[in-house]
């Protein structure tokens, strides 16, 4: 069986390692010369809504997915007259679109900050009312990685807000948060399920720095609630593949903040911390195999390589760390790469991430994990 690959990425990549073990080939659609996905299966190059270049793809997959939500829904609904297309174009579409995002979580019952459309006919100063200051400002799509979006404190905050990110606009209420989590499943073709234990996630200028599994001090409760949620998404869709939900926790409830309708960054640990990778999931998952086991062998963290690429030599040497590098020119900002790392218990996990992130270019002190701290850190919901 034939896997086509919307995106030839680093994600794409890492499918493709999963999957051919797995007796699946792969074939990526891909705009870019040189993908990172592009030593382990065929190119189809040309844009995501290039007709040509999906009628070629269509042409050598067997089913469709896809590494990222930046490809059109229009291509991926065309793709799936010819193929099946998992997960599913409308799926997809409402990731792309944060208010759409947020309308989904309230008709599921899952609790949300408060939200107000603004922007193209929308008043701001109607939606301010409603979710009151301070509050964040975001584009409807194309946001990632922090991009699309901005803090405001006050009135004249949220008009330059609004005149500089322009368009369809989403207002949201700042949620200050003990924590961020998320929760990795993966929705089978026979409709079974399985999830991955919550992950705590630390970002810095918007970009996940490092992820921490199982979270520390997630009680069983809550993580029957994370899945209750991601399950409830998963049925609305007829889902098949791999979904993130990524979580604010405060206190101890849970407010949905976004869905990723693929393999996602907070997962990468499963590579080296689980039974069964997420990339080995959503291939299962997507093909037709069974679901297989996601349980943790040991406490993970993970560690993102961010704009420039330590010694790969030094990283190496570091025992209980695992190196994966996406064959992608240094850039600011750019992930070039994760380390995982896996220890037989928390401390020692610790340690050994303490150990990478003083190769890695970053000028901060590690994200500490909750486990660590007396209280919770506030941190802004951006």
């Amino acid at each position: 069986m034939t896997v086509g690959v919307l995106g030839g990425g680093q994600l794409a990549r890492m499918l493709a390692l999963a999957g051919i073990p797995l007796g699946r080939r792969f074939v990526f659609l891909e705009p870019s010369l040189r993908p990172p996905a592009g030593a382990l299966g065929a190119v189809v190059r040309g844009a995501y809504d290039d007709a040509a270049a999906l009628e070629r793809l269509a042409g050598q997959a067997d089913v469709v997915t896809l590494e990222f939500e930046a490809v059109p829904a229009e291509a991926a609904r065309a793709l799936g007259a010819r193929v099946p297309v998992r997960p599913s174009p409308e799926a997809l579409a409402t990731a792309q679109d944060r208010l759409a995002e947020k309308q989904l979580f309230q008709q599921l019952g899952i609790p949300t900050a408060s939200f107000r459309p603004a922007g193209a006919g929308e008043r701001w100063e109607d939606a301010l009312a409603a979710t009151g200051l301070p509050a964040v400002v975001k584009t409807r799509r194309f946001g990632y990685d922090g991009k699309g979006q901005a803090v405001v404190r006050s009135p004249a905050e949220a008009e330059a807000a609004m005149e500089a990110l322009g368009g369809e606009l989403i207002v949201e209420s700042f949620v200050d948060f003990d924590r961020e989590l998320s929760i990795v499943g993966a929705r089978g073709a026979d409709g079974t399920s399985v999830f991955y234990p919550l992950t705590e996630n630390h970002h810095r200028e918007g970009i996940l720095r490092a992820s921490y599994a199982p979270a520390p001090n997630a009680p069983p409760d809550l993580q029957a609630e994370a899945e209750a949620m991601a399950r409830r998404i998963m049925e609305r869709f007829d889902y098949k593949g791999i979904l993130a939900v990524e979580l604010f926790q405060k206190g101890n409830r849970l407010l949905a903040n976004e869905i990723a309708p693929r393999v996602h960054n907070s997962g990468h640990w499963t590579m080296n911390g689980a039974a069964a990778s997420q990339f080995e999931n959503h291939v299962r998952a997507v093909t037709g195999l069974p679901l297989a086991r996601p349980e943790p062998f040991r406490p993970s963290a993970m560690l993102n390589i961010v704009g420039e690429l330590p010694p790969p030599a030094a990283l190496a040497a570091v025992q209980g760390a695992h190196m994966h590098l996406y064959d992608k020119a240094p850039r600011p900002g750019r992930k070039l790469g994760h380390v995982n790392v896996t220890a037989a218990g928390a401390e020692e996990t610790d340690e050994i991430a303490r150990r990478i992130w003083s190769l890695l270019p970053e000028s901060t002190p590690m994200p500490a994990p909750s486990w660590q701290r007396d209280t919770p850190v506030r941190a802004l919901a951006v």
